[in-house]
C-alpha cells in the first residue's frame, strides 16, 4: 500500500520536512494570516457596498451587515479551528467531511472546492488584466495575455517551493494591507465632500417581508466577501504547532479582516453619502476619486492590482492543496500527490493552473456561478462534520476546542443551512445546474476512485 492511501499515513508523511519525502513543515500564524487576507480581500469589496446600500440605504443597517457577518464568521472559526487542529492535514474542508461523513461527500468537498479555486484564479488574472490595462494603455487588448502571465508566473515561482509562495505572500498581503491603511486614513481626513445628488425617491427602505429579503441578500454578500479567513486550515501538515497556530490564526484572520472591511465600509460612508453608493459598482473608486481628485481612479487601480496579486497566489496555494489531498487518499490520479524538493505538490499544481488557464480563455461565469451553491453547502458540512466527530470520536486528540460549543457551532450551521435553503430559493437560474452537478458527481466520484486504485496496485 502507498505511503499515501490513508489520511493519517498521508499527514505523518508530508510533515517529516526531509527533502522530497513530502509537504514541508515550515509554515507559521504570520503565513496564516497573509494567506488569509490575501485570499479575502479582493474584488469583493469593490462592488459589494454598492449592492448592499441599494439594498439597505441606511447607513446603520448598511454597517451592521457587516458587525453581524463578522460575529457569524468568529462562531463558525471557532470549530473550523478545532477541526483545523484535530485533523492537521493540507486540503482544506475536504478533510473533515471525508473523515465525518465518508469517501463521497469528501469528494463533493473537495471537487467543488478545487474547481472553484481554479475558477476564482482565472476570473482575479482577468480582473488584473482589465485594471493593467487601464493603469498602462499600452496594454489595452492584451487582457487575456496579461491574465495567463500573471497565472503562469506565480506559478513558477511557487514551483520552487513553499518558501518562495510564503513569502510572496507575506509581502503582497503586507502591502496589500498598507495600501487599504493608506486609503482608510486618506478618507477619513479628507471628510465629506458632497458631490452631485442622485433623486433621494429613487431610495426606499423597505418594511416587513421585503426588508428581511434585503437583509438576508446583504448578508450574503458579506459573506461571500469575507469567505476566505480559514485559509490557514489548506496547510495542516505545513504549519509547525498546529495547536497553537491554527486557531490563532483562524481568529486573527477573522478579526483582521472584519476590521478592514469594517472600516473601509465606513471610510466610503465618510466620504459618500448613501444615495450615491447605491448601486455603484466601483463605489470604492468614486470614493478615491473623492478623495484624491484625478488620481483617484489611478489610486484604487493600483491599489487593486495588488490586492488581486495576493489573491491569486493564495488561490493557487489551494488549489493544489486540494487535489493534493484528494490524490493522497485515492481520490483522484495518483500522481498529484507528488511533492518536489521544495515541499510543492507539482502535478496537482500544474493540473490547477492548466484548468485556471482554460477558464480565462474559456467563458467560465456560469461554472463560477454554480460553484457559489456549494460554497455554503461546504461550510454546512463542515460544521455538521464537528457534531459528528464529538459524538463518535469523543477520545479524538483535540488540542484546541472549540468554545462555545454546541452553541457556537449550532449558529453557524444554522446560518449556513438557512443561507443554503435561500441560495436554492432565491437563484433559479444556477441552482437547477448545481444539483445536476452534484447528481453527476457521483459517477466522476466511482471512476476515479477506481482509477487511482488500480494505479496504486499498480505502483
Amino acid at each position: 500500500m502507498s505511503k499515501t492511501s490513508k489520511p493519517e499515513e498521508a499527514g505523518a508523511s508530508g510533515a517529516s520536512g526531509k527533502k522530497g519525502t513530502g509537504l514541508l513543515k515550515v509554515l507559521g500564524l504570520w503565513f496564516g494570516i497573509a494567506v488569509a487576507i490575501g485570499n479575502t480581500i479582493a474584488a469583493g469589496i469593490v462592488r459589494t457596498p454598492g449592492n448592499i446600500a441599494q439594498w439597505l440605504p441606511d447607513p446603520i443597517l448598511f454597517v451592521g451587515v457587516w458587525v453581524i457577518g463578522g460575529i457569524y464568521a468568529l462562531c463558525g472559526a471557532s470549530s473550523l479551528a478545532e477541526l483545523g487542529a484535530a485533523i492537521p492535514r493540507s486540503g482544506g474542508q475536504y478533510n473533515f467531511s471525508r473523515r465525518a461523513l465518508g469517501d463521497y461527500a469528501g469528494f463533493v468537498v473537495g471537487w467543488s472546492d478545487w474547481l472553484s479555486s481554479c475558477g476564482t484564479m482565472a476570473a482575479v488574472a482577468m480582473v488584473i488584466g482589465e485594471y493593467m490595462s487601464k493603469l498602462m494603455p499600452v496594454l489595452t487588448g492584451f487582457e487575456k495575455p496579461v491574465a495567463l502571465t500573471t497565472i503562469v508566473g506565480f506559478a513558477l515561482l511557487q514551483w520552487r517551493g513553499i518558501r518562495w509562495g510564503s513569502s510572496a505572500q507575506l509581502l503582497t498581503a503586507a502591502l496589500k494591507t498598507g495600501a487599504f491603511v493608506l486609503l482608510i486614513a486618506a478618507c477619513f481626513i479628507s471628510g465629506h465632500h458632497p458631490g452631485p445628488q442622485v433623486s433621494q425617491s429613487a431610495l426606499h427602505l423597505e418594511s416587513g417581508w421585503p426588508l428581511v429579503v434585503a437583509i438576508m441578500l446583504s448578508l450574503q454578500a458579506v459573506l461571500y466577501s469575507i469567505d476566505g479567513w480559514n485559509g490557514i486550515i489548506y496547510f495542516g501538515e505545513e504549519v509547525q504547532d498546529i495547536g497553537r497556530s491554527i486557531p490563532r490564526a483562524i481568529f486573527g484572520s477573522v478579526i483582521s479582516i472584519m476590521l478592514i472591511y469594517l472600516l473601509l465600509n465606513i471610510a466610503v460612508l465618510v466620504v459618500l453619502p448613501i444615495n450615491e453608493i447605491a448601486g455603484n459598482g466601483f463605489a470604492l473608486g468614486a470614493a478615491a476619486e473623492r478623495v484624491f481628485g484625478a488620481y483617484g481612479d489611478t489610486v484604487i487601480r493600483s491599489i487593486m492590482v495588488i490586492s488581486l496579486l495576493s489573491c491569486i497566489n493564495a488561490v493557487q496555494l489551494f488549489s493544489s492543496r486540494v487535489l493534493y489531498a484528494m490524490s493522497a487518499d485515492r481520490l483522484f490520479l495518483r500522481s498529484a500527490s507528488r511533492v518536489n524538493a521544495g515541499g510543492t505538490p507539482v502535478v496537482a499544481l500544474a493540473l490547477s493552473t492548466m484548468v485556471g488557464i482554460t477558464f480565462v480563455m474559456g467563458s467560465f461565469e456560469r461554472v463560477i456561478a454554480m460553484l457559489s451553491f456549494f460554497f455554503v453547502a461546504n461550510y454546512t458540512l463542515s460544521y455538521l462534520s464537528l457534531f459528528i466527530l464529538r459524538s463518535r470520536d469523543p477520545d479524538m486528540p483535540r488540542p484546541y476546542r472549540a468554545w462555545g460549543y454546541p452553541w457556537t457551532t449550532g449558529v453557524a450551521l444554522a446560518g449556513s443551512a438557512l443561507f443554503l435553503i435561500g441560495s436554492i430559493l432565491t437563484d433559479h437560474d444556477n441552482s437547477p445546474y448545481a444539483v445536476l452537478m452534484l447528481m453527476l458527481s457521483y459517477p466522476v466520484f466511482r471512476f476515479l476512485k477506481k482509477t487511482a486504485n488500480r494505479e496504486a496496485d499498480q505502483a
